[in-house]
């Protein structure tokens, strides 16, 4: 007769607990949800570490590649936990059936979107900052460098604002109630459209506009300009307006569109050199080629004279006095301003000390008094 086997305390408890493990398991979807969100994150974790240190090896030698990285790295530290957690939730079809799931889906798919908006906008600010870098403004001889700094900054602020109402517009459209409203709103979109393209009209056209100056570039980053008759500097060009820094440090801020739509003078469109003039008035009496020699004196002390053009030319001439005309040439216009006083300050000296009766003056004919003994 065959004895009975001895039962093994310690290996009943372990097989129970197995079976209280995979009863929980099948039978409790809230833990299945939790722990499929704990080894996605730790997945997140280190996927995004691998990712990270692979592309950082793999940009160096490309400057603009390790500027996206650099400008990425809060972004991405959120986008691939978000990222995996989403493809967790849609792969476990158990979890689909829970409420709560689901709108934590949607949750998270609109985090995902934020998320992925936020990361485009800081890899078009890291092109923007490689250009800044790359082709600085604060040289001599910085015409090359402005064009594509302002087609840089003019389409990279465009580029970001689609973006971000790209982003807006898909974060609304996860939500049910606003994509009900949304449909129902294009189904009935007569005068509501309307309405709201003549709201939106200055926010296009100022959009028009800016992708108009980047490829046109009627203006650039540190173009001298007149505008309204003011004398200034394009300090800023963002994706509505443009700030212009006026010679006395005002400001002036001019609507994008005001490029386009209305004349304004450009001093420095295709160069920055300049001639500038000089108007002086002088009796008839004095001699025209002392002067010209002495104009042609104070250009060449004048550091700022570029050697281009010394004229000295009568223009006008009135019952009262001789209008001369100096030209003179300089690099650029703060040294043809210079220059102009310069030579208007050292020209009228001249004419004090040489040819002091050669200044205007009223000439009268007084007649006698009749009846005067």
């Amino acid at each position: 007769m065959a004895r009975p086997r001895p039962v093994d305390a310690r290996a009943g408890r372990v097989e129970g607990m197995s079976d209280d493990l995979l009863d929980i398991w099948s039978h409790q979807p809230w833990v299945r949800l939790g722990v499929t969100v704990i080894v996605a994150l730790l997945v997140a974790i280190v996927v995004h570490r691998l990712v990270r240190a692979l592309l950082w090896r793999v940009s160096d030698g490309h400057p603009m590649a390790r500027e996206m990285l650099r400008q990425a790295r809060a972004p991405m530290g959120w986008l691939v936990p978000l990222l995996v957690l989403v493809v967790a939730l849609r792969t476990r079809p158990e979890a689909a059936k829970l409420h709560v799931a689901t709108t934590a889906e949607v949750v998270l798919v609109i985090a995902l979107i934020a998320v992925a908006t936020w990361l485009g906008v800081r890899c078009i600010n890291a092109v923007e900052f490689f250009f800044c870098r790359r082709f600085p403004v604060n040289t001599k001889d910085n015409l090359r460098a402005r064009r594509v700094l302002t087609q840089a900054r003019v389409l990279g602020r465009t580029a970001s604002v689609l973006l971000i109402l790209i982003g807006l517009a898909a974060c609304l459209m996860m939500i049910p109630g606003v994509r009900e409203i949304g449909t129902s709103l294009l189904a009935s979109a007569g005068v509501a459209g309307l309405a709201v393209g003549f709201a939106a009209k200055p926010v296009l056209s100022n959009l028009i506009a800016g992708l108009q100056i980047a490829i046109t570039q009627p203006i650039r980053l540190d173009d001298v300009v007149i505008i309204e008759g003011e004398w200034g500097r394009i300090e800023e060009i963002t994706g509505t307006y443009v700030v212009v820094r006026i010679w006395d440090e005002r400001r002036l801020v001019v609507p994008l569109n005001w490029f386009i739509e209305n004349p304004f003078q450009n001093w420095t469109r295709t160069s920055s050199q300049l001639i500038g003039t000089v108007y002086l008035y002088v009796d008839f009496r004095v001699p025209l080629e002392p002067l010209r020699e002495e104009v042609k004196r104070l250009c060449k002390e004048a550091p700022q004279w570029d050697g281009r053009v010394c004229v000295l030319q009568v223009t006008d001439t009135n019952e009262h006095a001789v209008q001369l005309r100096i030209l003179a040439s300089s690099a650029d216009s703060g040294s043809n301003f210079d220059l102009r006083c310069h030579v208007r300050e050292g020209l009228l000296a001249y004419v004090q000390q040489h040819y002091p009766d050669s200044l205007p003056r009223m000439r009268a004919e007084v007649s006698g008094v009749p009846g005067a003994g």
